[in-house]
């Protein structure tokens, strides 16, 4: 890289609701010294300005539904150095993955007046089902903290700093009681850290918004809900969610079908 001119960080969106992008624009006073370091060349929710590849760093949110993002994000690899994508719809196709689970069709039929105007595709898949990716940030939407950490890692050339921890660990640390333990069901064992434990702390249990973690045990907790009267049909509606997609939550829901 020319060492006189700023890394160029690109931000691209794919089927999604913008909102991992805002959580880069919420960064606020440290957005200010993010701009300065970087040169800022594709950001849709900033700036209508798109310059041309290649780019140091580009960060990708949403999941591929139609063709033409299947194209277009072969492109936005070959022209960036890295690729990282953010958020539950990159990292493991978001809620509209729902659409995996049955017919698409029937879906556009219910929902558009004129279904023969739509193409799209009979899944909704993350970024890395079609491109190699070298980090993936997880939340729905993401940690603006850890986006921070993420890009400024990126830029140094190191590994980024985030936890692969559990929301275990982050109840723990905010000295939170586990809602578990209180008779509560919840996806905080399973589920990878950067929310703060927010749910539990109010007593409700883990919506499971960052997605699995690395070495999520799905069936113990499928096994230790059941015992906390939750029905097949709760546990599989609880892991249908955001991060319907991951495959251990996928496989685990898919185990309690009628």
């Amino acid at each position: 890289m020319d060492r006189d001119r700023r890394p160029r960080l690109a931000v691209w969106k794919f089927a999604s609701c913008d909102g991992c992008q805002l959580s880069l624009l919420d960064c606020e006073d440290e957005l200010l010294t993010l701009a300065g370091a970087v040169e800022i060349a594709n950001f849709p929710e900033a700036s209508s300005a798109v310059l041309e590849g290649p780019y140091d760093l580009s960060l990708v949110e949403g999941s591929i539904t139609t063709a033409h993002d299947a194209e277009r994000i072969l492109k936005v690899r070959q022209q960036s150095r890295h690729l990282v994508t953010i958020g539950a719809c990159a990292t493991s196709g978001g809620i509209q993955a729902l659409r995996n689970f049955a017919d698409v069709n029937d879906f556009v039929a219910a929902v558009y007046a004129s279904p023969h105007y739509i193409s799209t595709l009979a899944t909704s898949t993350p970024i890395s089902a079609h491109v190699t990716v070298d980090y993936e940030l997880h939340g729905c939407p993401i940690n603006k903290e850890q986006l921070i950490e993420l890009i400024s890692a990126f830029l140094a050339g190191r590994k980024p700093a985030i936890a692969a921890h559990s929301v275990c660990i982050e109840c723990k640390q905010r000295g939170t009681v586990c809602v578990m333990v209180q008779g509560q069901p919840c996806l905080g064992p399973v589920t990878h850290a950067g929310c703060g434990a927010i749910c539990p702390a109010y007593r409700r249990g883990c919506y499971g918004c960052y997605g699995p973690m690395e070495t999520p045990n799905m069936a113990a907790l499928g096994r230790e809900w059941r015992t906390l009267g939750a029905s097949p049909r709760d546990i599989r509606r609880a892991l249908q969610t955001f991060n319907a997609a991951a495959e251990p939550f996928r496989k685990e829901s898919e185990a309690h079908a009628d």
